[in-house]
């Protein structure tokens, strides 16, 4: 199989969606990597690493789509890239459908394979594709939260983990999946108080096991989270449905109760954010104040640690990468359940439920196209 590596053009995407090693890995294979020039650049690959890899380098992106059987990003396809998709055309990449029609109906109209790495499941149910990108994504919040709450970048000017003789921030997580845990770690680390809220009891067991003293659990529901958000200096909105559009547990009356200056990452910005007043932002312009509270809502927020995230998601993403270029998309669908439950558009209909039920549109059963 040909499979075609384009650069990322979302707003400061630095990723790209292989290394010389997987590389090297898919040439072993008896396939044809062709990769856009200057590609790696953002994550510190150069040409000449991907040429010895065995690598073909392409001069522009059509060159990459028009060549290639499989097509393997980092993020979704950007309006300028939707006439560069043919039917029949394997897209490997993160999707997100639920959060954006627009998205969703040109691939159905592409009629491409968009096989969407964030439902990607295992056999125990796990999402392995999306695990190590939620890890970037939960520490990095907590990064960016601290910087945001500083006063020149318009938060409370509080320190994260206080002084002697000053307590510190106050930190909210609402959700206890992957970017939920990282997240509280990390707040925890720095000396932050921490409540992680989840709606699973065995989850916060578990995390009540395993975090550390200065991290409290408490269950999930619209008083709790009305008042850890109240307390907090910091909320982290890491809430996950996979597939679909994430619950909107921070509502504006919520948001009207928190502090002047207190700062939201909402983490769930790619499945529609958790917050009712999130909207996307760029790492250009990553912020924007609604009710006197600090939103950081960017969409692609492992990109600002473009060389850790690269080699990260290509651990987690090339197995599956093989398995589509030897068996094919058929043949993958029928025989490999991670292939199976990450089909979300095949050939002009919709292979995802969270996606038809965001939207009103039928599901079909990819096991049966």
């Amino acid at each position: 199989m040909r499979i075609g590596v384009p650069k990322e053009i979302k707003d400061n995407e630095n990723r790209i969606a292989m290394t010389p090693a997987g590389v090297e890995t898919l040439v072993a294979d008896g396939h044809e990597v062709l990769v856009e020039a200057g590609g790696g650049t953002g994550s510190g690959i150069s040409d000449d690493e991907f040429r010895r890899a065995g690598a073909k380098l392409a001069k522009k992106a059509r060159d990459v789509f028009a060549a290639a059987d499989m097509i393997v990003k980092v993020k979704e396809p950007l309006p300028e890239e939707y006439p560069l998709i043919r039917k029949g055309q394997i897209l490997y990449t993160f999707f997100h459908f639920a959060a954006s029609r627009e998205l969703t109906d040109a691939m159905v109209d592409s009629g491409a394979v968009c096989i969407a790495y964030e439902t990607v499941e295992d056999e125990r149910g796990r999402l392995p594709l999306l695990t190590p990108m939620s890890e970037v994504a939960g520490r990095l919040s907590i990064q960016e939260g601290a910087k945001y709450l500083e006063k020149p970048m318009g938060g409370r000017g509080v320190l994260l983990g206080g002084v002697p003789g000053v307590p510190p921030a106050e930190v909210a997580v609402l959700g206890g999946g992957v970017v939920g845990t990282q997240a509280a770690r990390i707040a925890a680390g720095m000396g932050a108080n921490v409540v992680i809220l989840d709606v699973s009891l065995d989850r916060l067991r578990y995390l009540d096991d395993v975090m550390p003293a200065n991290v409290t659990t408490l269950h999930s529901n619209k008083h709790n989270v009305l008042g850890a958000c109240r307390r907090a200096d910091l909320v982290v909105g890491a809430v996950l449905i996979p597939g679909a559009k994430a619950p909107f547990l921070v509502t504006r009356a919520v948001l009207k109760a928190m502090k002047n200056g207190a700062v939201l990452v909402d983490v769930a910005v790619d499945q529609g954010g958790c917050a009712e007043t999130t909207r996307p932002t760029t790492h250009s312009s990553p912020t924007y104040v609604v009710e006197g509270v600090v939103h950081y809502c960017v969409a692609n927020m492992p990109g600002a640690v473009a060389r850790t995230s690269t080699f990260a998601l290509t651990n987690a993403t090339l197995p599956y990468a093989r398995v589509l270029a030897e068996r094919g998309w058929k043949k993958a669908i029928r025989t490999d359940r991670g292939i199976l439950t990450g089909a979300n558009v095949v050939l002009g209909k919709v292979t995802c439920k969270g996606v038809a039920e965001a939207f009103g549109l039928k599901y079909h059963d990819p096991a049966k196209l």
